[in-house]
């Protein structure tokens, strides 16, 4: 029987290879699944568990056992149909923790209503993530919520030498800075003493358009 700390990965393209090994990395056992034998030929040489299956069959998924793992990712890529049928099966089998990736809203709706329990969208998030790179002193970007981002940025010009309560940046621009890495420094929390420093760079937090603002000061 699967542990909580083992992960099903349905299809080793760029995406879900790319999460079956850094799962690995990061010490879970994976089992890959997918129907081309060339991806799971080239999955084989770093990840343990590793199966040629049709992950639509209802047989397949059972005799792999499927439905002893906590977790399920269905990252097939193109394929909608083989995708929603898939999510559909493992949301049948009753894992507790399904994800799925979605290629375009409508795909996403259609595999939030077949039961799947997050949908995740790699290739619009890193769009809008690299968009925010180019713009402005962006150093990452990531939106955690409708309208809410961290931002990572470099420390804007009329911060240089001031506390953070004396800069009162929230108030002025409507952000909390929540860590700072001093120029050739680690990373720590920020408190309202901390004084920026001209190379600095922070992370703050906020509504989308004002963290986005404070990036172009």
């Amino acid at each position: 029987m699967a542990s909580p700390g083992e992960v099903v990965v349905v299809g080793l393209g760029r995406f879900g290879g790319a999460l079956a090994r850094s799962l690995t990395d990061l010490g879970y056992s994976v089992l890959g699944i997918d129907s081309d034998p060339e991806l799971v030929q080239q999955c084989s040489q770093w990840l343990t568990h590793v199966v040629q299956a049709d992950a639509t069959s209802s047989d397949a998924m059972a005799q792999l056992g499927v439905a002893e793992f906590e977790t399920a990712v269905i990252a097939i890529g193109t394929d909608i149909e083989s995708s929603i049928l898939a999510t559909a099966l493992v949301v049948d089998l009753g894992l507790p923790r399904v994800w799925a990736k979605a290629i375009t809203r409508s795909h996403g709706r259609i595999l939030e209503r077949v039961g799947a329990h997050r949908v995740v969208f790699p290739e619009r998030d890193m769009g809008v993530r690299v968009a925010h790179m180019l713009v402005g002193r962006t150093i990452d970007y990531v939106q955690l919520d409708e309208g809410f981002a961290l931002l990572e940025t470099v420390a804007p010009r009329d911060l240089h030498g001031l506390t953070l309560e004396g800069a009162q940046v929230r108030r002025r621009h409507g952000v909390t800075v929540v860590c700072v890495k001093p120029d050739g420094g680690q990373w720590t929390f920020a408190t309202a003493d901390t004084v920026v420093g001209e190379r600095d760079v922070l992370v703050v937090a906020g509504d989308t358009t004002r963290v986005e603002a404070f990036a172009r000061l």
